[in-house]
Formats: C-alpha cells, structure tokens, sequence
C-alpha cells in the first residue's frame, strides 16, 4: 500500500465520518425543524434514495468510458454543493420538504456514481493480490466512522442546531475531493466506445454480464437479498423498542452503537480468515452465520436482559456481516474485467437501494397488519434461506482478466 492508496483512504475516511455525522439528519431536520409528520418524514427517507438510484442509472455506462479520479471529484463536489444548500436555506428561512427531497436524490445519484467510479479507480490503483486488505481497511473505517459520527453528530445538533451535521458532512466531501485529487499519478484512458451516443441497451450492461456471470449472479442475488432482509427489520424493532417496549431513545441508540465494535472485530478477521481457509469458503461460512442472528430479535423482552439481548444479536450480526463486506467486494471486483467494473458496480448498487427502499416499504406495511414481532420473525425466517443462494461451488472460477479481448471482428462480446 503506498502514499497514492493512503490519500484515497484518506478521503474515504474523512466522507465517511461526514455522513455517519449527519446520520438521518433530513429526518431529524425535518421533525424539528419543519415539523413534519411521520408520513411525511418516510416519504424523504425512502421516495429520495429510490428515485436517486433510478436516476443512476444512465451514469454507469457513462462513467465506464471516462477517467474515474475526476469523476469522484466532480461527484464529491456535486454532494458538497448540494448539501451546502441545505443550510444556506434554513439560516434564509426558506427551507422546505421539496427541497430536502429532491436533495436527498442528487445525493442518492451521486452516491451510486461515485460508488461506480471508486471501485474501478481501486482495481487499477492496488495490485490484485492487496484488493482484499484494501477493502477490509474500508470497511473497518466505515464501522469505526458509524461508532463515533452518530454520537457526535447528535451532540453538535444538540449544541448548535439541526442543520449543524449536514454543514459538516458537506465540508467532508470538499476534503474527500482534495484528498482524492492528491491521489496524483496517471490513469489510462479508457477504451473508446463502439458508438459516440449512449443507447437505450447500453444502460443493461451491468445487469447482463451480472446475470451471465456463474460467479456473479449467486453472489448478487445473496448480497441483494441478505442486505435487504437485516433491513426491513430495522423500522418494526423501533417500534417495538420505542413504543411498546418502553425503552428510552438513548437505550436505543445504545443498543446498536456498541454492536458497531463488531464491525471493527470482523474487518479485522476478514483477511486472515481467508489467508487460512481461503476466500470462497469463508464468504460462505460468513454469509451463513451471519443469517442466524436476526431472528431473535423478534423475542426481545423490556428491560435489562432485552437491551441486552439486542446488542448480542446485532454484535453477531454486524461481525459476520464485517468479514463478509471486504470478501463480497473484493470477489466482485476480481470477476468483473476492468472495462466493465463501473457498469457492474452501477447496476449492483442501483438494485440494492432499490430493493431495499421497496422491501422496506412493504416490512411498514406488513407491521402494521401483522405486528412488529411478526414482521421481525418472518424477515429472520426468509433470511436463513439467503446461504442457499451460495451453496452452488464457484470457487474455481478464475478471476477476468484486466480487459475482455476484442472478438476476431474487433468488436467486444457481451461477457
């Protein structure tokens, strides 16, 4: 790892401290400081990442055939300059729901873009045989940031008003682009396109060689599903915990910040993990433990033994799910050839919100027919299937190569 990674992850981490400063913070600033409902305040955390992704999804392809350091700066600068609006319009009074939603979406595009262009400039940037250690240092930043920005992020609100946390999580994005800019060194051009206009086929790349890929797609549909599942179960466990339960908002909080030191733990095992039972057979095991858990958070009690019971479940949970990350990441990124990892990534990330965002939306409304324990117990259930989707072996797929070689006709094949 030399000086060029260091200032990648250098910016990386500086980002990710941002945003877990500004954790929910539209739906903080929305509740005090706009009064919203609880309509209302769904409608921003679910509607804006959804439409975000979908508007993501003509940037992979365009992405794929650009040079990716600048366009991680240009995506840093645009969350930056649109963050920045947030608060320059509340301290003018003129703050509004229309305008943290449609915030929400050019921060939920960018995100994906960004995300797209981070993981082609990785693979080119670290030799294959560091791509893992890379990944699992990531990772381990993320879990350190998600401990210390919520925390921190609630006092600043609390000392300087609502709109504190997304001031700072702007200005991070600023540094995040000085840092990557200092990145330096040279980046290849990308290959030029078979056509000067983007095509209406070109925006199912992604998901073509994603599905047509035996090593892939089990991947992707586990990642998609897993993801999801630990999820939805996130609002009905608040309902239950908060209402009738009767624990105190910060016994809540608690009972998901200490659990985060997990991800710390598990980032940590990830490599020599692999180093000693190699990649797919841990990838595996990982996914599998990592589905027992959430099941018994459809039987927490009040009380002591209860907030106890949570951070034991979500601790195991959040470790298994932290030596899964960098070996998930990093699996994807070997099987996917340079010319395409932007249009991989895209089609991955642009699924996975979505998913997410719909499953969500019908978890709410399954609690609200069934119950909170109900819709807790049937996520768990569907969630212990998830390591089937994984049993099929493709550990002794190979890695692509850096590019797919052009066909006798000079064209490039699908796959």
């Amino acid at each position: 790892m030399d000086r060029r990674f260091g200032w990648l992850w250098a910016a990386y981490s500086v980002s990710a401290l941002g945003t877990y400063l500004a954790f929910d913070a539209f739906s903080v600033i929305a509740v005090i400081a706009l009064h919203a409902g609880s309509a209302e305040v769904a409608l921003i955390a679910a509607i804006g990442p959804a439409v975000g992704a979908v508007a993501a999804v003509p940037l992979g392809p365009w992405v794929e055939f650009r040079r990716k350091r600048p366009v991680m700066v240009a995506m840093d600068l645009v969350r930056f300059a649109a963050l920045l609006t947030v608060p320059a319009a509340y301290a003018l009074g003129a703050l509004g729901l229309g305008q943290l939603l449609l915030v929400s979406v050019v921060v939920a595009a960018a995100d994906i873009t960004f995300g797209a262009a981070s993981g082609a400039f990785l693979k080119s940037l670290v030799p294959a045989d560091r791509l893992l250690t890379a990944n699992a240092r990531f990772e381990s930043t993320n879990w350190t940031a998600l401990v210390l920005g919520p925390p921190l992020g609630g006092a600043a609100i609390g000392l300087f008003g609502p709109v504190t946390t997304v001031a700072a999580n702007a200005v991070s994005f600023l540094l995040s682009a000085l840092g990557i800019r200092a990145v330096g060194g040279g980046e290849p051009r990308p290959a030029p396109r078979d056509t000067k206009r983007l095509r209406a086929a070109d925006l199912l790349d992604g998901w073509r060689y994603i599905l047509g890929s035996p090593t892939l797609r089990p991947l992707f549909f586990n990642s998609l599903a897993g993801n999801a599942l630990i999820m939805v179960a996130a609002p009905p466990l608040a309902v239950l915990m908060l209402g009738r339960l009767g624990f105190a908002p910060w016994q809540y909080g608690l009972a998901f910040a200490v659990p985060c030191l997990g991800g710390l733990l598990g980032a940590r095992l990830a490599r020599p993990l692999v180093a000693r039972y190699g990649q797919w057979r841990v990838l595996r095991t990982a996914s599998a433990l990592r589905a027992v858990w959430p099941l018994g958070l459809a039987f927490v009690m009040p009380g002591l033994p209860g907030l106890l019971l949570v951070m034991v479940l979500e601790f195991g949970v959040i470790t298994c799910s932290a030596v899964y990350s960098p070996m998930y990441a990093t699996r994807r990124l070997e099987h996917t050839p340079d010319d395409r990892v932007a249009r991989t990534l895209s089609a991955w990330s642009v699924t996975g919100k979505a998913t997410t965002a719909a499953m969500t939306a019908l978890w709410g409304l399954l609690a609200s027919l069934t119950g909170p324990r109900t819709a807790i117990a049937l996520a768990g259930i569907l969630l212990l299937a998830t390591p089937l989707l994984l049993l099929r072996e493709t550990a002794t797929a190979r890695p692509s190569p850096a590019t797919v070689p052009p066909s006798p006709d000079g064209s490039r094949p699908s796959r």
